[in-house]
């Protein structure tokens, strides 16, 4: 009876879990937007009652659809039905309505192949051969080959790079061959306050708060915590952490490459990356390794700035940490409200429509200040995604 009633609770979570597909119709061809409508930058619900449907008057009506947007779509575009639940209108003749083939039952061949054609994990569409064909004819995925590490062929795309990196797509990224490698370059989102709430607490007690007893004369480092003086220099670090947030956003990550092979490949490592691909959940929080060889670089000036620079370090690192959470929430998040609700739009319109504008993903306020804040849109209903 008890293990029947786990089934029971197992099955009425699936079912809570399940995801309710979404094919639609835009321009004479078909989309599976099932994976898709929860990462819309638009809400789920704009995409309501549209399964097995033409939604080409509600998407040219909708506002905001950038080039990056319309990109995107392809990534969805079913060139052959065989994978997918073939709508109702599909002709008797065994075609969809955009001219692919449809299967009577809608299984995929055994050998993966429907017309010579096979539809890869990664998105892309290959030949019997191997051979990677276009998705659209003016799709740029053919500058690389996804099946092999991206790193290595970011240097070959020229003067082409900056237009292909702010085209997004929704695939999974490999930058480097050997998995031991690869997988330090992904970082699941705990991973940063499992590391990073013991290292600041360990620095502000054992350093910053004898630190201050020290220069305030206290018999007791512990007394430190009684004052005020502790938790102003956290907080100066913090707020000193969002301008350097800013400043790291808009000169270093969107340094313009110019064309120089290096400069190309370092840009798509540090940030190019996350625009590309910006629904992987494994890139969207900093990895440790270098989080921590960019701590010890910024100590130095803050060791001779401030005077308690390890509080204020600790400080910085507070400020840190709530930034990736934030970052990481904004992606994966569905904020009904307040300061979230805001930056989520507004970190999503810099994602799609403006890469030169709204650097801030803790706050705006320093894009208020430098002139490079995004005005969004009043909207009439709020999101859900």
């Amino acid at each position: 009876m008890v293990f029947a009633k786990r089934l029971r609770c197992l099955a009425s979570v699936a079912k809570m879990g399940k995801t309710e597909p979404l094919v639609v119709k835009y321009n004479n061809k078909w989309y599976d937007l099932t994976d898709f409508a929860h990462k819309h930058p638009g809400g789920k619900k704009s995409l309501l009652g549209l399964n097995n449907k033409d939604m080409g008057e509600r998407f040219d009506r909708a506002p905001g659809h950038s080039q990056a947007a319309k990109y995107l779509m392809k990534e969805y575009q079913i060139n052959h039905m065989s994978n997918h639940a073939v709508p109702k209108e599909t002709k008797p003749n065994g075609y969809a309505p955009n001219g692919t083939n449809a299967t009577a039952n809608g299984t995929v061949p055994k050998n993966g192949l429907q017309n010579g054609v096979k539809r890869t994990a990664n998105g892309l569409n290959t030949t019997g051969t191997g051979d990677v064909t276009h998705l659209t004819d003016d799709s740029m995925e053919h500058l690389v080959d996804w099946n092999k590490p991206m790193v290595f062929q970011i240097h070959k795309m020229g003067d082409k790079y900056a237009e292909w990196v702010n085209k997004p797509v929704d695939r999974e990224l490999r930058l480097f061959g050997p998995s031991w490698v690869e997988n330090m370059t992904k970082t699941p989102w705990w991973i940063v306050p499992a590391f990073w709430i013991p290292a600041i607490t360990y620095i502000i007690v054992h350093h910053g708060a004898p630190d201050l007893a020290t220069g305030r004369g206290l018999a007791d480092p512990r007394q430190s915590f009684l004052t005020v003086d502790l938790y102003l220099h956290l907080v100066l670090g913090a707020v000193a952490w969002t301008l350097l947030e800013y400043s790291l956003h808009r000169w270093v990550f969107h340094l313009d490459p110019k064309g120089n092979r290096f400069l190309q490949t370092f840009h798509f490592l540090i940030h190019g990356q996350h625009h590309k691909v910006p629904f992987d959940s494994y890139r969207l929080v900093f990895p440790v390794p270098p989080a921590i060889l960019l701590t010890t670089i910024f100590y130095q000036p803050i060791y001779y700035v401030f005077p308690y620079p390890r509080l204020t370090l600790a400080g910085g690192l507070i400020g840190y940490l709530i930034y990736d959470m934030i970052h990481y929430y904004l992606h994966y998040g569905s904020p009904s409200g307040g300061h979230l609700y805001h930056m989520k739009r507004y970190h999503y319109s810099h994602h799609f429509v403006h890469h030169d504008q709204g650097y801030g993903i803790s706050s705006d306020i320093w894009d208020k200040l430098f002139g490079t804040r995004i005005m969004l849109r009043k909207l009439k209903y709020l999101l859900k995604w």
